[in-house]
C-alpha cells in the first residue's frame, strides 16, 4: 500500500471537472449540498439485516469522502453535520428520537464526530490514488469505518460508563452490515473511476 504524495483525481474531478476559481466555487457548493441531501437520504434506509437492521449511511459517508477529496469531503460531512444541528431531520433517528444539538450530544454524537474523522481521510486517501483498486480501497473503507467507530465508542463509554456493555451497544451488532457496505463499496468505487477515466 503506497503514502505516495501524488495527487489523483477524485471521481468528483472526472465527472466535474476544476476550473476557475468562481467556477470552483459553484461546482463546491453544488456538490457539498448534493452530498449531504444523499446522506441524509441514505440515513434513513432501513434494510432488513441480521442481526440489527441496516442503514447506508457509513456507505455514503466513505463513499462521499473518497470520490470528493479531502477538502470538499470534509466540508460535505460539515454542512450536513450543520444542517442536522440546526433542526433538520437529517440523521437516522431523527425525529423520533429529538433533533438538532440535543439529538447530536446523544448516544450517537461520537460516530456523528467520526463522520468528519472519516470523510476527511477517505478523501485524502483517494488523492493518493488509493480508490483505484479493490485491496487499497478496502483497506481505506476499513481506516474509514474504525475512525467512525473509535469516537462512537468513545463517547459511549463517557455517557454511559464503562462498566455497561459498549461493545455490544455500538460495535458487533453492526459489524456484518458494514462489512458487506464496506466490500461493496470496495468493488463499485475502483469500477466507476476506471470507467469514468476510459470516458476522458
Amino acid at each position: 500500500m503506497s503514502f505516495s504524495a501524488t495527487q489523483y483525481d477524485t471521481v468528483a474531478n472526472l465527472v466535474w471537472p476544476k476550473r476557475d476559481a468562481s467556477a470552483n466555487w459553484f461546482r463546491a457548493i453544488v456538490l457539498a449540498i448534493a452530498g449531504s441531501l444523499l446522506i441524509a437520504v441514505s440515513a434513513k434506509i432501513n434494510i432488513p439485516f441480521y442481526p440489527v437492521p441496516m442503514t447506508m449511511q457509513t456507505f455514503a459517508i466513505l463513499s462521499i469522502g473518497m470520490c470528493f477529496g479531502l477538502r470538499l469531503g470534509f466540508a460535505t460531512i460539515l454542512l450536513y453535520l450543520v444542517e442536522g444541528a440546526l433542526g433538520l431531520p437529517v440523521f437516522a433517528g431523527t425525529p423520533g428520537k429529538g433533533i438538532g444539538i440535543t439529538y447530536m450530544v446523544g448516544p450517537t454524537g461520537g460516530y456523528l464526530l467520526g463522520y468528519l474523522f472519516a470523510a476527511g481521510a477517505m478523501g485524502m486517501l483517494a488523492e493518493r490514488g488509493w480508490d483505484k483498486r479493490f485491496f487499497l480501497t478496502l483497506a481505506a473503507m476499513l481506516i474509514g469505518a474504525t475512525l467512525i467507530y473509535a469516537p462512537g465508542l468513545l463517547w459511549l463509554g463517557i455517557l454511559f460508563g464503562w462498566d455497561k456493555p459498549i461493545l455490544e451497544w455500538g460495535l458487533t451488532p453492526f459489524l456484518f452490515g458494514d462489512a458487506c457496505k464496506l466490500l461493496l463499496a470496495a468493488v463499485l468505487l475502483p469500477t466507476l473511476g476506471r470507467v469514468l477515466r476510459r470516458q476522458r
